[in-house]
């Protein structure tokens, strides 16, 4: 990109940052949500796969106007799109020619060219839907149909995934097309320098990570501060010259964004809000965390203080204060004040009863390290705000990091209704349509397989306790292995994966692991897991971004068998750990096996679970049918919990930003 045009575009995204709408339309209320509600249903409708499917027809029809054309005729085709679309002139049928140029195009170039239900996924994609397409269907490829109308409509397309290992992978893949069509892809990645994340945001798609995108959005916010229009962001660059405060921007608006993995990121992550911070601390407020921890070990609980299970939350008893006020007596200025002590212990509370080591975090080189619950992959450019973080350092007795200020924060649930266009693509979100919908106005269409599914979903083993769970787990493993046939063990945390990698070396089962200590051959791991009597124990497998696919007569003996360890809050969850077996049309099965023991039930249903274990063994097996709707029962009162908190934090930022608002309106 020459100097001159790059400049040009600079002070383009300068505006388009200016223009950008900060504020989003609350949710609707009463009468105004019972409205809404009819209309996503009405738009689902409207929004069919079979009415997608039809168009798909359409453009496999016209398939051989494009296969007879030499490259340099092909390339012509592609860049009189190019201007049709630039120019907004195309229309409706104009839209499946451009289908059917862009497929032969990824044909030549990578080899691949869509199926119709890929192209139908375009289609849905392009109406602003969320496209359901099972594990292994080809969802990157259905993208970049889409993205290469983005990038032709002239004012940039961010494709957004779960990490910066897929963002490279996918924009040098998938860029191949994007070139011959006229195109600019590039990526973003942690650590990228600004310049290169200027021009990567000024090339025609973008492929980066929810964090890193609206990391940047928010930073550019600060940036701008309260600068109102064009002409004071030139005056300034008069003033200052390109180095100064205007020529810092590196984003040019929120125009479209495609969102893989599209529950994960817009439905899961969402009541993680994205905070941009900078260190405060000193030596003084470190110390008082370690003599935070000192007192958290004095307390007993049902003594000093009460859990709550369901809802993660710590009461201190009067007792429990009497104690904590006697013990911090000359322990300096800081626990003289009641409310600031008792916050301060209630946080460590926290940490000790409720994060734990091996699930939510790990140490590594000793630091503490948050594990992504939903990919299970390491975090490490992110900690827990209000001094959790520090309590838990604290807790595990490593160096602790002072607090950080916070500058600005924005959720990514109202992150994403910034974009002026969304879609979004993912093996499972048809339990969330709803929620889609009311957030976000996104219908969810289901997209069939291109060949019939082939899973056998094998009746559920519901354990007494944990021990008996993972022995039938074991047992069960060992049986596949005899056949021959590859086993994948989902688990929920680090230390659970672990112990039954310990139970299973112990039975003399070679086996691959996983998680988030054992990450870094992860691509090579889930490659594997499909040869011939492999066995891999991996901790959750949202977004891993890499197929499973079957080894030689592997298919002959049955295909990939899958088990669920340990059920998610989310059905979606599990269903995408499912759909890791029998992809494509191959054959393969799984099966759940779970314990009353289990975190889910324990926090969701209890005393039902009690209720249930009585009289049974611990490696009994309990009615199959009574327990699948214990573990459903729970599913959906954890769903209804979590759809409540992710609505409290749209609320909270929609709040935040209308009394400490930084970035004005625009």
């Amino acid at each position: 990109m020459s100097e001159e045009i790059f400049m040009i575009d600079k002070i383009s995204s300068e505006w388009m940052m200016l223009s950008q709408r900060f504020d989003s339309k609350p949710l609707p209320k009463g009468a105004d949500a019972g409205y809404n509600s009819v209309l996503g249903q009405f738009k689902r409708l409207s929004a069919r796969s079979n009415v997608f499917m039809k168009r798909a027809e359409n453009v496999l029809a016209l398939d051989k106007d494009y296969c007879d054309l030499s490259d340099g005729k092909l390339r012509e085709k592609a860049l009189a799109f190019y201007e049709l679309f630039r120019c907004r002139q195309d229309k409706e049928d104009d839209l499946e020619r451009a289908f059917a140029c862009i497929r032969e195009v990824a044909f030549r170039q990578i080899g691949e060219k869509p199926f119709a239900v890929q192209i139908a996924g375009a289609f849905a994609l392009d109406n602003g839907c969320v496209a359901e397409m099972a594990t292994g269907e080809g969802k990157t490829l259905m993208s970049s149909m889409v993205g290469t109308l983005g990038g032709w409509r002239g004012k940039g397309c961010h494709v957004i995934t779960v990490n910066d290992y897929l963002a490279k992978r996918d924009a040098q893949w998938m860029g191949k097309i994007y070139k011959f069509c006229g195109l600019t892809a590039k990526h973003i990645e942690q650590g990228m320098d600004h310049r290169a994340r200027q021009e990567a945001y000024m090339a025609d798609l973008t492929y980066c990570t929810n964090k890193e995108v609206a990391a940047d959005f928010l930073r550019d916010r600060i940036t701008l501060g309260q600068m109102k229009g064009l002409s004071s962001v030139l005056l300034k660059r008069i003033a200052n010259g390109d180095d100064g405060f205007a020529g810092q921007v590196v984003q040019r608006g929120l125009n479209y964004a495609i969102v893989d993995e599209a529950d994960s990121i817009l439905i899961d992550e969402a009541v993680t809000p994205l905070i941009i911070s900078g260190s405060k601390g000193n030596d003084q407020q470190v110390e008082i965390y370690r003599q935070g921890a000192e007192l958290v070990g004095l307390l007993k609980v049902n003594e000093d203080y009460a859990i709550n299970e369901k809802y993660k939350e710590i009461e201190i008893t009067d007792a429990g204060k009497r104690k904590i006020a006697n013990e911090a007596e000359g322990m300096g200025q800081f626990w003289k004040a009641v409310r600031r002590r008792n916050e301060m212990v209630h946080q460590g509370l926290v940490a000790r009863e409720f994060f734990i080591k091996g699930k939510q975090y790990v140490l590594d080189d000793g630091k503490v390290v948050i594990v992504d619950e939903f990919t299970g992959r390491l975090m490490p450019d992110r900690s827990w705000r209000e001094g959790l973080h520090q309590a838990i350092e604290a807790k595990e007795n490593v160096e602790i990091n002072p607090p950080k200020e916070t500058f600005a924060r924005i959720s990514f649930q109202r992150f994403f209704r910034l974009y002026k266009k969304l879609s979004g693509m993912t093996g499972t979100a048809w339990e969330a349509r709803g929620e889609l919908w009311q957030i976000y106005k996104l219908p969810v269409v289901k997209i069939k397989t291109n060949r019939p599914c082939r899973r056998e979903i094998r009746p559920g083993v519901v354990t007494a306790d944990k021990q008996g769970k993972w022995q039938r787990i074991v047992d069960e493993v060992s049986e596949i292995h005899k056949t021959g046939r590859p086993v994948l063990v989902g688990t929920r945390s680090v230390k659970a994966s672990e112990y039954l990698s310990e139970m299973l070396t112990g039975r003399g089962l070679r086996h691959e692991v996983l998680n988030a200590v054992n990450h870094k051959a992860e691509a090579n791991i889930v490659a594997e897991a499909g040869q011939m009597s492999m066995i891999t124990v991996a901790t959750n497998m949202a977004g891993r971004g890499t197929d499973i696919k079957l080894g030689r007569g592997v298919a002959d003996l049955g295909g990939l068998h899958v088990i669920v360890s340990e059920l998610h809050e989310s059905g979606r969850i599990d269903r995408q750990l499912l759909g890791r077996g029998a992809r494509q049309g191959d054959p393969g099965s799984g099966q759940v096996i779970v314990s009353l023991e289990d975190e889910l039930v324990q926090r969701n249903a209890g005393r039902l679970a009690r209720y249930f274990s009585r009289g049974n063994s611990a490696d009994s097996k309990v009615a199959f049918g009574l327990d699948l709707r214990l573990f459903k029962f729970s599913q959906r009162r954890a769903e209804r919990h979590s759809h409540r908190r992710r609505k409290a934090v749209l609320k909270t930022d929609s709040w935040l930003d209308e009394q400490l608002g930084f970035a004005g309106k625009s």
